[in-house]
């Protein structure tokens, strides 16, 4: 698709269109290492933080302006499991199986465990930094940006809204769409997001040549769940039987493993809580107080593991 093509869709909104029926059949169907191509959102002392950031579209030659994916990262008594789920692709992941398991054995227990080792929600775009009073230095770049369920909402909101008088809008689209003001604070010791909000409804420049610069130097979605981004199952079974500490299973603790560790150890140092105690959630920027969040993400818990006991 060509960039006139681009803009030839944004007038007649059928983009919008497409990303409202793929947000509403991910919704159905419930379904790395360091790269300084990504923004974060820096924090002061307090917790807080703002920026301005904007949404761009899908990459040339690719459908959609996000990529889903699923992961599992907790401690047991062998070490780390940091690994992504095969859920993402569709595929049985033995992290899955094993939570079912816990879920359906009847004790609360067993719940508890689940819940530790749960999926973490993570979705993947490409952005433009409109303003980051932080690091002044990222403003005018395309980044990508890892965010989660939270700010997602407030994507679909935006395509959906929920009154008559409010204008539904993609927040993709170089000439209809929004800059999205990123408001971050502490609420009861977690990072929460409720006061983030699009501007109003405007190209993100006036010059088409430089947007349609912009577009190109967009980084692939499509890698982020390419087939070589997954360990296969019997490879993840061995893992977590080594994590889970269970009697007979070798030593797995290979050089890659061990550098997913370090690496993660040092990109959550010093983060907010999560909610749940287990340090590892790649959701962690994204998750609010306990009394919204959590809700939301374990009635998705039960909703997955009844499907998978089902089955």
């Amino acid at each position: 698709m060509s960039f006139a093509d681009l803009k030839k869709q944004s007038k007649l909104g059928s983009l919008t269109q497409k990303l409202v029926k793929e947000v509403e059949k991910m919704n159905n169907n419930g379904g790395g290492s360091a790269d300084d191509r990504f923004w974060k959102l820096e924090c002061d002392k307090s917790g807080n933080g703002y920026a301005v950031i904007r949404f761009l579209p899908a990459p040339n030659g690719e459908d959609l302006p996000f990529v889903k994916l699923y992961s599992h990262a907790f401690q047991g008594p062998g070490g780390w499991y940091i690994e992504n789920s095969l859920t993402t692709l569709g595929q049985k992941d033995p992290v899955s199986e094993y939570n079912s398991m816990l879920w359906n054995n009847g004790t609360d227990a067993g719940k508890d465990a689940a819940r530790k080792q749960k999926r973490k929600l993570t979705y993947i775009s490409n952005i433009y930094v409109v303003k980051d009073p932080a690091n002044p230095q990222n403003e005018g770049r395309v980044m990508l940006y890892k965010y989660g369920k939270k700010i997602f909402d407030k994507i679909t909101a935006a395509m959906q809204p929920e009154f008559e008088d409010e204008e539904a809008i993609d927040p993709f689209d170089f000439w209809q769409g929004a800059n999205f003001k990123l408001k971050a604070k502490n609420v009861a010791g977690y990072r929460n997001y409720d006061s983030s909000e699009f501007a109003r409804q405007d190209a993100l420049l006036e010059d088409d040549d430089a947007m349609e610069a912009i577009w190109k130097k967009q980084s692939s979605l499509s890698e982020f769940t390419a087939a070589d981004q997954f360990k296969d199952y019997d490879a993840l079974k061995k893992r977590l039987d080594y994590v889970l500490g269970n009697k007979g299973t070798p030593r797995f603790h290979d050089e890659e493993t061990v550098m997913e560790e370090e690496q993660f150890r040092r990109e959550n140092r010093g983060a907010t809580p999560a909610v749940t105690s287990t340090p590892g959630d790649f959701n962690a920027e994204d998750i609010i107080a306990p009394s919204s969040a959590s809700t939301v993400e374990e009635d998705d818990t039960l909703a997955y593991f009844a499907r998978l006991a089902e089955e």
